[in-house]
Formats: C-alpha cells, structure tokens, sequence
C-alpha cells in the first residue's frame, strides 16, 4: 500500500514508485502545469526581488517540478508550497500537495498541523499583499476587509483539498476493506468447500467400512455353515445315507435363509431407488449401507427385530448340527438390554464361531456369557483342532474382516474387545459392552 492508500495491485508496471502508468502520466502532468505556472510567477518575483529573470524562472520551474514526489513524499511537496508562498507562486502544488497529504495514510495530527501552517502562511501572504496593495491604491477596499479576504482565501485554498483528501482516503480505505473481507470471506468458503469435501470423503469411507461390516455379518456365518455341511454331506454321501440327507436339508435351510437376507437387503436398496436418483451413481451408499444395516438386524421370524441373546441357544445349535462341539454356559440373571446391546453380542459370538469354522474346523468350543450389574461379557474360546489340516478341509476363504468388524462393533458402544491365540494353541475372543438402558 503507497501513502495515498492505494493498493499495488499492479506493481510494476508503472516506473520508479508508480503503481500504475497512468499515475505516472497524471503525475507528470500536474508537475508540469505546475513549473509552468511558478516560471511564470518566478518573473515577476524577480523583479520584485531585483533579480535576474532566468533565476527566477528556474527557480519556479524547479520548485513546480516537485510535485511529482507528491505520492511518494507528500509532506515535501506540502512544506516546499508554504515555502515558496511568500513568493506567490505554487499555489497548485500547495492545493495538490494538501489533497495528497490529507488522503494518505500519515497521521492525522501530521495533516492537521502542515494544513494549519499552510492556512496560516495563505493567510499572512494575503493580508501583507493586500494590505500594500491598498497603500500603494492597486486596491480600492477599507482596512476592515483585508482581515475578512485574508481568511476567506486561505480557507478557500486550504479546507477544500483537505476535505476533498480526507473523503477519498475514506473511501479508497474502505473500499480497501471491503475487498479484503471479500478475499477473505473467498478464502473461507475455499476452505469449507475443502473441509466439507473431506467430510464427505470420511463418510463415504465410514459408510464402506459400515457396507462391509453388516453383509458381512448377515452373509458369512450362514454360507461358512453351508460350506461345512456341504463337506460333510461330501465325506458321509456313501457311508451314512441319513445323515446326507440330514445334512442335505441343512444346507438347503441355510441357504434359504442367506436367499431371504439377500432379499431383504436388495428390496431396502428398490425402496432407497424409488426416489430421484443422483445423477452420477445408480445406488446412493446411504442407502446401500441402510439396507445392509437394515438386513443385518432382521431375522426370519420377525423381520422387524434384530438378533437378539435368546438366539443363542439357536445359534449354538446350527454349529452343533454342522459338527462342532460346542457348549454355552451363562453367568447372572438374563435381563433386557438395549436392541443395540444385544444385536452386538450376538454378532460376536456369531462371528466368533464362524471363526472356528473357518480355521479351527472340529475343535472344541466354550461360549460364555456373564450378565453383571452394568456390562455383559462374552467369551468364545477354542481349543485347537484334532487334526491339523481340519482347518482346511471345507477351503473356507477369510477376508480377514471378522475380528476387525466385532471390534468396531463393541468399540462403538464404549465396549472393550480382545481377541488372541491362547497358551493351549486355540484362539479367544471376549467382548465387554455396557449395560444401556432398554
């Protein structure tokens, strides 16, 4: 910003301390009507002081010159106009000069005084001139008006600049303000744009994350049982007919079952479609993750409800029919808990044990749950497999998702979940989640 309080938008493209050309131009042509108007005052001044003409000619060419350090040194300008007033000239540098000074940015008491001191020297120029002029009957006027001219010409010359600065610095400073909070309020809505694009960046990373989770849950442990049952039924076709054909059936509830969550989740994702749809995608993701929320808490019965930790009992019992040894010892006084609550202990004993399908296929497995004043606890641990290959008999593929999905699951209810292979060679999963209000 240069003293007149103008912005250097375009610095450098005007020469020396000009902001821009035409400044420049404006500039040198102020200070060119100014020489011209103090050489000319400059000849009768030296005549008046008995001097050479030429030496007064250029010394008013010099003094009009210096208007063009009026936007650089503006107090210059103004104190070389009440220096060369006693000589009547620069009466266009003191106009300008006052102007410039009262628009910059210098100090209002620097204004107020070198306009006081010009008004003082336009003052006492006047009154000494027209005092002789009057001596000498130049001017027909009383002595009671000199004082009164005096006045009314040093205000005309002094008030009228200053006030006329005063207004544009104003202005220019608040204009100035102005495009500054504009910059500024552009820079904040950049910013919130960027912020509310991350915002929506993480939701849309934490609506996959939440996808993932519930299919998973809805999907993995009936089609991990079916694939158990389907390696059973593989291993006892020829040997024990019945129980092919028990297993058989199984496989078919099972499936049947996976096909009715299927389509709960793909009628929720029609109903989401029903409305207008976005135009870059055909499913929107909140929908997609309301229907997998929505599918994971159903169950055959009841649509309308989640799992809930009377269908453990059930639970256990699907994986006892696929084989695995499995018992469920309970501690405490069953209660109600929050819908939340339970769907979460569900789907971790749940996952636990498609665990144990997947990569501990026959071990033996303890599921505890422990009903206490303000938590309930869960426990699934298993011992490790007769045989060794078990594991991979049914080739039961793993996404390395179940543990990760039952942490977030308890971490979300302020649980606490540990999960870690054991000293005997099995694996444990426990799980505390507070007890919430029904």
């Amino acid at each position: 910003m240069t003293t007149t309080g103008e912005v250097r938008a375009g610095a450098g493209e005007g020469p020396w301390w000009w902001v821009r050309r035409r400044s420049a131009v404006l500039d040198v042509s102020l200070a060119a009507l100014s020489a011209a108007e103090c050489g000319l005052e400059g000849i009768q001044f030296s005549r008046d002081a008995g001097l050479f003409v030429p030496v007064g000619m250029v010394f008013g060419l010099l003094a009009g010159c210096s208007l063009l350090l009026r936007r650089r040194w503006p107090v210059a300008v103004v104190l070389v106009s009440i220096a060369i007033m006693p000589a009547q000239m620069g009466f266009l540098m003191g106009v300008v000069g006052l102007y410039t000074l009262a628009a910059s940015e210098l100090p209002r008491r620097i204004t107020a005084a070198l306009a006081g001191m010009s008004f003082a020297g336009m003052f006492i120029v006047t009154y000494v001139r027209a005092h002789q002029g009057m001596v000498r009957g130049e001017l027909s006027i009383t002595g009671g008006v000199i004082p009164f001219l005096s006045v009314t010409t040093a205000l005309g010359m002094t008030a009228p600049p200053v006030l006329l600065g005063l207004y544009i610095g104003a202005r220019r400073r608040l204009m100035e303000s102005l495009r500054e909070r504009a910059d500024s309020l552009e820079r904040e809505l950049m910013l919130l744009a960027e912020r509310a694009e991350e915002r929506a960046e993480w939701a849309r990373n934490e609506e996959r994350t939440r996808i993932a989770r519930d299919m998973h849950d809805v999907v993995a442990h009936r089609v991990s049982l079916m694939v158990v049952h389907a390696a059973a039924l593989q291993a006892v076709a020829r040997k024990d007919p019945e129980k092919a054909v028990r297993n058989a059936a199984l496989v078919g509830d099972m499936g049947r079952q996976a096909l009715t969550e299927l389509r709960e989740m793909l009628g929720v994702l029609r109903t989401g479609e029903s409305g207008e749809r976005p135009a870059r995608s055909g499913v929107p993701l909140a929908a997609v993750g309301a229907a997998a929320a929505a599918a994971a808490s159903r169950v055959a019965e009841d649509p309308a409800e989640g799992p809930c930790l009377a269908e453990l009992e059930e639970l256990i019992g699907q994986s006892a029919a696929a084989g695995m040894v499995v018992s469920l010892s309970v501690e405490g006084e069953a209660r109600p808990y929050a819908r939340e609550v339970e769907q979460t202990a569900y789907r971790v004993v749940q996952e636990a044990l498609t665990n144990v399908h997947k990569h501990a296929a026959g071990a033996k497995t303890r599921v505890r749950l422990a009903h206490r004043a303000a938590e309930i606890a869960m426990q699934v641990e298993n011992e490790p497999p007769e045989e060794p290959g078990s594991a991979r008999a049914a080739r039961l593929p793993s996404g390395g998702n179940g543990l990760v999905g039952m942490k977030e699951r308890v971490g979300a209810l302020g649980g606490v979940f540990v999960s870690g292979p054991t000293d005997a060679g099995g694996f444990r999963v426990s799980a505390v989640i507070p007890a919430g209000a029904v």
